[in-house]
């Protein structure tokens, strides 16, 4: 990866940079975007360019919808070698591509991990904060996986923005000549500096934008981009990325994985009225910032399948909620999940001693049931949604499905006893690798 960090290319606005190699195609009618028409986004909680996940984007999982996948187009060889071939997804609608994208500029964590699931990880030259806050995450996953990993030399950290506040340099854009802008558009309009016309001139002068993000909690994006915004699943958006680099193969044997994943553990679950009520959550200085689990979007992609009871169900919770230690006791959650636990953002054993120290939180049972867990990045991509499952389930109902091990903060995804573990490491690392068979 390290190729990036030295590249250097002109920033004049006159001239087109993009590659020769890849060509816009047309729209999703009503899309907005292709036609310039684009609006800005405020960016504000709520949205998913806002502040609420230590990503730049708001927190929430899985909705069925969707249309069809990308295709081919004529001349298609299989290897991404020769002949052009077509991808589509909203906001963008249809991208023709003539060769397999090589340099491509990633925002959000799910599709670093989906460029790694499909064998070009080495394609990925930037992420949206941090590489290493990021990428620890993905360490301790891959380092599960036998010859799987994400180098992170030379990625360049997008945003460059403070508090609040997220922005990205449109130059930096120009300097990373990128084949492909993995991200959301209509997230780009939202941030601090751009509009409609922004987008569309690095989409004419570098190249094409392909990426959806306000899936995650199906949150509103700009406005200009309501009309045709179409809502997707994790999988679903996961197939078209790997319609991209052209590994339909690598999707559906992955895909396999995840549905044997998920009959796994919904063939042992006990009766609904058996199960936890479960919150999930962020806490930082005092303060509890609760989510819903039944809200659509792939954010909750590792816990919905569980069809557990949601503990802020009967609440009003939306993005600007905060709780003080009274007003979660009197939820008291029987288990609760602390988002971005896993070499991430937070140190939640550290957060669960201070709890279990308080005299108020020190009553919650979650706390006092040893029932507070780090939990998974919202931001997931389809392997770390293969962890993240197995994860929840053992957190979730160790009883059937294997003790969740004691973890700490630097100790990597915990060593699960092989007779205990949901999903064959060995086969997704072939996957990877190449071997779809």
């Amino acid at each position: 990866m390290g190729k990036h960090a030295d590249r250097t290319t002109s920033t004049r606005r006159t001239t087109s940079t993009r590659r020769n190699a890849i060509r816009y195609g047309g729209a999703v009618a009503g899309a907005g975007l292709l036609a310039g028409c684009l609006g800005a986004g405020s960016g504000a909680p709520g949205s998913d360019g806002g502040s609420g996940g230590p990503d730049g984007t708001d927190g929430s999982d899985d909705a069925e919808a969707g249309g069809p996948a990308g295709s081919d187009g004529e001349g298609t060889d299989g290897d991404g070698s020769a002949g052009s071939y077509s991808v589509e997804m909203a906001p963008v609608g249809e991208v023709t591509l003539d060769t397999v994208p090589g340099d491509v500029m990633v925002y959000s964590l799910l599709y670093a991990d989906m460029a790694v699931a499909f064998g070009h990880g080495d394609a990925v030259n930037s992420l949206g904060f941090d590489a290493d806050a990021g990428g620890n995450t993905l360490d301790a996953y891959y380092a599960e996986l036998d010859g799987v990993e994400f180098d992170r030399e030379g990625i360049r950290q997008l945003n460059t923005g403070s508090g609040d506040g997220i922005s990205v340099d449109r130059e930096l854009l120009y300097e990373l000549d990128s084949d492909l802008h993995l991200a959301d558009p209509c997230l780009f309009a939202s941030f601090e500096g751009w509009d409609e016309g922004d987008v569309a001139e690095v989409r004419d002068n570098v190249a094409p934008w392909f990426g959806n993000v306000f899936s995650r909690r199906n949150s509103e994006p700009p406005e200009s981009c309501r009309d045709g915004y179409e809502y997707y699943g994790l999988w679903e958006i996961a197939e078209r990325v790997a319609g991209v680099f052209r590994e339909p193969e690598r999707f559906e044997a992955l895909s396999s994985v995840h549905d044997g994943l998920i009959e796994t553990v919904q063939a042992d679950l006990p009766p609904e009225g058996e199960r936890p009520a479960v919150g999930t959550l962020l806490y930082m200085d005092g303060t509890y910032y609760p989510s819903r689990l039944d809200d659509p979007g792939f954010a909750n992609a590792h816990v919905r399948p569980f069809g557990v009871v949601d503990a802020f169900g009967a609440d009003d919770v939306t993005y600007e909620t905060a709780y003080d230690h009274e007003q979660l006791l009197e939820v008291d959650p029987d288990v609760i999940l602390h988002q971005y636990g896993v070499e991430s953002y937070y140190d939640v054993a550290g957060v669960r001693e201070e709890l279990a120290d308080h005299p108020v939180a020190g009553e919650l049972s979650a706390i006092e049931n040893d029932r507070f867990y780090p939990s998974g990045n919202p931001v997931q991509g389809p392997i770390m949604n293969l962890f993240q499952i197995e994860m929840t389930a053992k957190q979730l109902f160790p009883e059937r499905f294997g003790e969740w091990p004691a973890y700490e903060l630097g100790d990597g995804y915990p060593e699960i006893p092989e007779s205990e573990r949901l999903f064959d490491r060995g086969r997704v690392a072939e996957i990877v690798a190449g071997d779809s068979e």
